[in-house]
């Protein structure tokens, strides 16, 4: 408990740490305040990293990786949540190109999916009784079958 109240606690509240190791474009002067960063928060677990008996050892190591596995996880659902509100990338460029493609020869703007929410995409009927008439089709076509009457 003593080992994981240390991250929690005491090396959490350390406003001055604002280095990246992992930034290239890290200064010189950076690098030397991440090492002073590094070096504290080794000394803030060495008594347990150092330890004559290597079950306390063992037990400190075992903490702090479930610690790191914790943060992966939080990180990893929070891109989750990104991606199935925002989408993905190349789906963001898709959207965007589609809009940029209709809109740019419209006044009005492009209606969202009745069924799914996502943005439609200006076509045209090739049969039946509406060829050659226009209508906003789902993006997410042949997922998603909404239409909207122009």
């Amino acid at each position: 408990m003593e080992v994981r109240d240390i991250g929690r606690h005491h090396l959490a509240d350390d406003p001055s740490d604002r280095s990246d190791p992992t930034d290239p474009s890290d200064q010189p002067s950076t690098q030397a305040l991440t090492r002073i960063a590094d070096d504290r928060r080794y000394a803030a677990y060495a008594p347990w990293l150092n330890h004559a008996d290597p079950a306390v050892r063992a037990n400190a190591l075992i903490c702090l990786i479930h610690q790191a596995n914790t943060l992966l996880d939080r990180q990893i659902a929070a891109l989750e949540r990104g991606f199935i509100e925002g989408g993905g990338y190349s789906e963001q460029l898709a959207t965007a190109r589609l809009a940029h493609r209709q809109g740019k020869d419209r006044a009005e703007p492009i209606p969202a999916c009745p069924d799914c929410g996502k943005p439609m995409v200006l076509r045209t009927a090739n049969k039946g009784k509406n060829a050659g008439k226009q209508f906003w089709g789902c993006t997410a076509y042949p997922d998603c079958k909404g239409i909207v009457d122009l």
